[in-house]
């Protein structure tokens, strides 16, 4: 199967080239907010909405004025990204996928830009346009396909990082026969069909007191002080410890997952809904229930699983799996119940993904309900 992989490596670049970089991702947000005031001007004044190829022509025509000349320094195809950056962002705000673009601040967005074209590796080193001497970069993982392009971005604390789109054949995993429904969870992440469960690491949690502690200290440094940029850049690495320790355990999970299961069925939770709970929404920030879907539905693509999911609204963790009875009554807190029907003690979280299997196997038979996934 041919799919697109994304790799991203740790790249080093020196003193001059960082300060390439810095005007690489200064100018590529200059654009964009240029051309997003551009676009919302127009509209105002005269109703009329710009394409991409107006804001093209609008950019020839500034860098040759001598005030911004100093955008012809600047890799001309990462300025043209940033303008289909702006376009594709106003598509998905008229098709209702996303809110309307806003304008990019120094320093509260995060700094990239992407090299469309042109992108190599050899001897070590990443060679992009404008970085004719390569780019010290660490490889440490076998990259598979042909490279498409690449966007390099600069973390909160200061590192650097490229991530090489490729497109290649993967190599699908070992065949599965056994079929999965999972109820995630806050307390206990994932509850799986066949008994197996995936323990919440709860990251924030483990590095409150640290994050706690950093940003106290944060607070007490003078504005605009040298030693306030130092403080900031601590709390970003906790923030940062705690986004990759989160993110290592959701792979480590989805990947067990796939490998041993050819059907995997989950629940489309509501979750910008639900994280509105103000009791409960610091919790579900941190269990990351979307980003444990999306890659379970990527990785079974690519493994030639089958994935669905069930709707919202099934009462997974109200139905008997045993008799089909629905207990209206079932509260939160009740962790175990018994079927007033059938007599069954029922696990409130198993019991759920039960369910949740034989429903998704349903849909997939085409005997059940139509899942709303889009």
């Amino acid at each position: 199967m041919v799919v697109t992989k994304t790799y991203k490596f740790r790249i080093y670049p020196n003193k001059d080239q960082t300060v390439l970089m810095a005007r690489h991702f200064g100018s590529t947000r200059f654009v964009w907010n240029r051309f997003l005031a551009q676009r919302k001007e127009s509209y105002l004044e005269n109703k009329e909405s710009l394409t991409y190829y107006d804001n093209s022509k609008s950019l020839t025509l500034l860098k040759k004025d001598d005030e911004f000349n100093w955008l012809k320094e600047i890799n001309s195809q990462s300025l043209q990204a940033s303008l289909k950056d702006l376009d594709t962002a106003y598509g998905r705000f008229f098709k209702k996928q996303a809110i309307f673009p806003k304008f990019k601040s120094k320093h509260k967005s995060v700094d990239s830009f992407r090299c469309p074209q042109s992108v190599n590796l050899r001897d070590g080193k990443l060679f992009i346009p404008k970085f004719k001497t390569g780019i010290k970069i660490k490889i440490h993982r076998e990259m598979i396909g042909k490279i498409l392009f690449a966007t390099i971005s600069r973390t909160p604390t200061d590192k650097f990082f490229a991530a090489i789109t490729c497109e290649g054949e993967h190599t699908a995993l070992p065949l599965a026969d056994k079929e999965i429904g999972i109820d995630l969870g806050i307390k206990t992440l994932a509850i799986c069909s066949d008994g197996k469960v995936f323990e919440n690491p709860r990251a924030t949690k483990e590095y409150a007191k640290k994050l706690a502690y950093e940003q106290r200290q944060l607070s007490r440094k003078e504005k605009n002080s040298g030693k306030r940029i130092k403080q900031r850049k601590r709390v970003a690495a906790v923030h940062e410890t705690i986004k990759n320790t989160r993110l290592d355990n959701i792979h480590k999970i989805t990947h067990a997952i796939i490998s041993e299961n050819k059907t995997v069925v989950v629940e489309d939770l509501h979750v910008k809904g639900m994280i509105k709970n103000h009791c409960l929404a610091k919790a579900i920030a941190d269990v990351s229930w979307h980003e444990i879907t999306r890659q379970l539905k990527y990785k079974a693509q690519w493994n030639e699983r089958n994935f669905t999911k069930i709707d919202r609204w099934f009462p997974s963790s109200k139905t008997c799996f045993e008799c089909n009875f629905i207990n209206q009554s079932l509260q939160l807190k009740d962790r175990k119940w018994v079927c007033p029907h059938c007599k069954t003690v029922l696990d409130r979280d198993l019991n759920a993904s039960k369910n949740i299997l034989k429903q998704g196997l349903k849909i997939l038979s085409g005997s059940g309900a139509e899942s709303d996934v889009k």
